[in-house]
């Protein structure tokens, strides 16, 4: 299977229960969602006119939209060929459920790689059964998707972006009769602004839940 790549880069994990952890990102192109913060627009659209050999999109600037087509074994023979010493892939986009990530995680892990994989929870997750999957639902975006059931079962981790209450009330209802056993659920307040940090931060004490900052940006890291 062939899958479109915005870019594949080395950094550290920043948010979520992974924060700190080495880690290769591959950024997948195509993405319906439409969230109004997106700080990654670049990936929404896989125009053709972006098209671009697969050496072009490793370690090096994909903010300008461009892609390659990649398959599972052309993408971890990158890993080789950028000298990446992390083993742990991060799959994300743009909306990486968009394809079906049973082969490519597959073939990830038996090479010795974790993976997980960062999704808005609007598409059917498909991958292999040891990939950590971090669901951060997108409620009520200009898409007009609604996040599957599937995904949140699927959930090792909910990631949810908190600004105001609001967003903790649509995480309320999205998550009612929900099994939470066994998964992890993390706040992270949207652009660090400091109510929204006060709030994620009350609501995580009174519920054990746990607070993701974004540490990437503090640290102005990609």
């Amino acid at each position: 299977m062939q899958y479109p790549v915005n870019e594949v880069f080395e950094t550290i994990q920043g948010e979520g229960v992974n924060t700190g952890l080495p880690a290769i990102f591959v950024r997948l192109q195509g993405c319906p969602v439409g969230c109004p913060w997106c700080d990654t627009r670049q990936t929404w659209e896989q125009k053709p006119e972006n098209e671009v050999a697969p050496k072009q999109v490793i370690q090096t600037d994909g903010s300008i939209g461009r892609w390659a087509w990649f398959d599972a074994r052309s993408l971890l023979q990158s890993f080789s060929d950028g000298a990446f010493s992390a083993k742990h892939v991060v799959l994300t986009g743009g909306e990486p459920c968009l394809f079906d990530l049973v082969e490519l995680t597959n073939v990830l892990n038996h090479a010795g790689y974790t993976t997980q994989i960062e999704t808005s929870g609007t598409f059917e997750v498909k991958c292999s059964d040891s990939t950590w999957v971090t669901v951060s639902p997108k409620i009520g975006m200009k898409g007009g998707l609604a996040v599957k059931s599937q995904a949140l079962k699927r959930a090792n981790e909910i990631k949810h972006p908190v600004a105001t209450s609001t967003h903790i009330e649509q995480l309320d209802a999205l998550l009612e009769g929900v099994d939470l056993t066994g998964k992890v659920v993390c706040l992270q307040p949207i652009s660090q602004k400091s109510h929204a940090t006060a709030l994620a931060i009350k609501v995580c004490i009174a519920r054990n839940w746990r607070l993701s900052v974004q540490t990437h940006k503090y640290l102005q890291i990609d």
